[in-house]
């Protein structure tokens, strides 16, 4: 693990002194951030041009970067973070699908029920991610699509270790909510197992 903290820092290094270095960094984490963008916005076109931003923006301030005793990754999913927010404000949208809209997209109008039959459980948890605010869908991307323990989520949320231990228990007791109206899909939030550290 240190070998890997110094080799980035000497990347990062020679990076600032020479932007041809930069594509090694970019090839370390370009499919982490391509990851990370697409759970957010939801589509392939606008994850890809999101990522091309965020490795742009970094290349041009990467001789500004200071470490700060974060990983340089983390600093790379803050710009991440950044853009997708500006993204979402500049397209005044959320991914939000409800029962209601998934049943005016057929031709006769669907009942709860028939809706349950037809999805399976991991459209329904992902329905129900999406209706969560925006942060704690960040919050469950960066837990389990980037496997980041909580201390690297509040690096790149800006939250403290305990702070993003709080938001975590109270998104999946949110999630457990937006849940229980399904029977036979049962999440129970368990916070003192390693997903919560």
């Amino acid at each position: 693990m240190t070998s890997d903290i110094i080799d980035e820092e000497a990347l990062v290094e020679q990076a600032k002194q020479d932007p041809e270095a930069f594509g090694k960094l970019y090839e370390l984490y370009v499919d982490k951030i391509y990851s990370y963008i697409y759970y957010r916005v939801g589509n392939r076109h606008d994850a890809e041009d999101l990522t091309a931003k965020v490795f742009f923006r970094a290349l041009n301030h990467i001789p500004n970067y200071k470490n700060k005793g974060s990983p340089f990754a983390a600093w790379l999913y803050r710009i991440a973070h950044n853009l997708v927010a500006n993204w979402y404000r500049d397209h005044k949208r959320r991914q939000e699908v409800g029962l209601d809209s998934l049943a005016l997209n057929g031709a006769k109008q669907e009942t709860p029920q028939q809706v349950a039959e037809r999805t399976n459980g991991r459209d329904i948890l992902l329905e129900a991610i999406q209706k969560l605010p925006t942060e704690r869908q960040e919050l469950l991307t960066l837990k389990f699509a980037e496997k980041m323990s909580n201390a690297e989520i509040g690096q790149v949320m800006g939250r403290s270790e305990g702070a993003i231990k709080s938001l975590y228990h109270r998104t999946l007791v949110a999630l457990k909510e937006l849940l229980s109206e399904h029977e036979n899909l049962i999440i129970e939030p368990d916070i003192d197992d390693n997903t919560a550290t």
